[in-house]
């Protein structure tokens, strides 16, 4: 939308596809965006619509693209209801998907007090009793990620833990206890964490849970469309978003590492730029 809206100030006909499934759906709350820290995601979503609504060149359609190919005129994009549309350029916002860990009761509390990203939800637990899940280094990591919040913090690595000498080192320096038992279930009431239930031992009283059990692209378009990636899955896009498809742009999570709200709307709006500086290119030819 953020795309959208910069194409939309320069008169090109846009088409938004979106079925309204954010990867933060789930959150309470947007964070680390200037002017709008802690609004819900879904009151930011309808009020960037808002937003789009002067732009008689603008439509935003509840639609799922399914598959898409490149040809002579730029791109076909063929939507789940059998619906094609022709495009000349395609930007692809599509995000990725956390791997959830399969752990009784998260699913009632995801959003809420279990979380993945420290820099979107660390704050609300600063100074609380924090439980970290995962096994290998990406896990400790984000428990070391966390010491800047809290210093209650122990890694839950439900089964032998998978650390570098390097890494367990450094979470016995900063006194963060591991925990390879199984973890049975996780306890809570209206959204909040009060328990982690291990196979065997003593349960560990939490106020909130952060994962690192990863993460993958949300469509395979990406991969169809013929796109480079990069060693951690994600899009290798050039500058302002571009890949080496010509014509296509990826932005938003997908293709960074610093994956906020803030960032894919500059991405989006960069990414906008880049398309109509390329459409003026093709209308007004080159010497």
């Amino acid at each position: 939308m953020s795309a959208a809206l910069m194409l939309g100030r320069c008169r090109r006909r846009v088409l938004v596809c979106d079925v309204g499934e954010p990867r933060n759906r789930w959150s309470h709350a947007v964070h680390g965006f200037l002017t709008r820290d802690g609004i819900p995601p879904g009151t930011f979503l309808r009020a960037a619509r808002e937003d789009l609504r002067p732009y008689d060149t603008v439509e935003i359609r509840s639609a799922r693209v399914v598959d898409a190919a490149r040809d002579h005129r730029g791109f076909e994009v063929r939507c789940e209801d059998g619906t094609r549309l022709q495009t000349r350029k395609l930007l692809l916002a599509t995000g990725v998907v956390d791997e959830l860990p399969d752990i009784a009761g998260l699913a009632e509390l995801y959003g809420r007090s279990v979380h993945h990203c420290p820099y979107c939800d660390g704050w609300e637990w600063r100074d609380q009793p924090v439980g970290v899940y995962g096994r290998g280094d990406a896990a400790a990591g984000l428990a070391l990620s966390l010491t800047v919040h809290t210093r209650d913090l122990v890694l839950c690595t439900d089964g032998p833990a998978v650390h570098s000498d390097w890494m367990r080192a450094r979470l016995d320096t900063f006194d963060i206890r591991v925990r390879e038992q199984r973890v049975v279930r996780l306890e809570g009431r209206e959204g909040r964490l009060d328990r982690i239930i291990f196979e065997e031992g003593a349960a560990e009283n939490r106020r909130a849970l952060f994962f690192a059990t990863g993460q993958r692209q949300a469509s395979e378009l990406p991969a169809r469309l013929g796109c480079v990636f990069t060693e951690d899955g994600a899009v290798d896009t050039g500058n302002c978003e571009a890949t080496n498809v010509p014509g296509l742009y990826v932005c938003g999570d997908a293709s960074r590492e610093a994956q906020f709200v803030v960032v894919a709307a500059a991405e989006g709006a960069e990414a906008g730029m880049a398309i109509n500086k390329a459409l003026l290119e093709e209308e007004l030819g080159s010497d």
